[in-house]
C-alpha cells in the first residue's frame, strides 16, 4: 500500500507540474497588450454639459501701444508664477500709459494672486472702465468677483 500511496503521490505531482506549463511559450518575451487610449477625467464632457471654465491669465497689450513692452514683460513673468516681479512690470507699464487698461486688469490679477485684494478690485474697476466693451476684461470672473458684477 505504501508503494502505491508513493505512486499515485507522484503522479498527482506530475499533473500539477504540466497543467502549471503553458504550451512550450516558457521564455519567450510577451509584450503588453496595449491600453486603451482614455480621456482624462478634468476634460471629459458629458452630454450636455457646456466647456470647463478656463484658468484666466495676463493679458498683452495691443502691438505698438505705449507701455506695451512693459506689459508683455510683465505678462511673461505672470506666467511663470512670479507675482511680484509681474506686478513691477505692469506698475511701469501704467506709468507710461495710464490708460492701458491691460496693464491695469493684469496688474489687478498680480494683486489678487499677492493677497492685496482692496488694490487688486481698485485695478480691476479701472480697467473695466478704460475697456467696458473687452469680451477678456468684461467677462473675466475675477473681476466680476471683485467688483461685485
Amino acid at each position: 500500500m505504501n508503494q502505491r500511496s508513493f505512486g499515485l503521490g507522484l503522479l498527482f505531482l506530475m499533473m500539477l507540474v504540466w497543467s502549471g506549463c503553458d504550451s512550450g511559450e516558457y521564455g519567450k518575451e510577451t509584450k503588453p497588450e496595449p491600453k486603451a487610449e482614455s480621456t482624462p477625467m478634468s476634460t471629459a464632457k458629458a452630454p450636455g454639459m457646456t466647456e470647463p471654465a478656463q484658468v484666466e491669465g495676463a493679458l498683452m497689450a495691443t502691438v505698438g501701444a505705449e507701455g506695451a513692452k512693459e506689459n508683455d514683460e510683465g505678462v511673461n513673468h505672470f506666467q511663470q508664477e512670479h507675482w511680484d516681479v509681474a506686478k513691477e512690470h505692469f506698475m511701469k507699464a501704467i506709468a507710461a500709459n495710464a490708460d492701458l487698461a491691460e496693464a491695469h486688469y493684469n496688474l489687478a490679477l498680480a494683486l489678487d494672486k499677492l493677497g492685496n485684494h482692496g488694490d487688486a478690485t481698485k485695478h480691476f474697476k479701472k480697467a473695466l472702465a478704460l475697456a467696458p466693451a473687452d469680451p477678456k476684461i468684461a467677462g473675466s470672473q475675477i473681476l466680476q468677483a471683485h467688483v461685485g458684477g
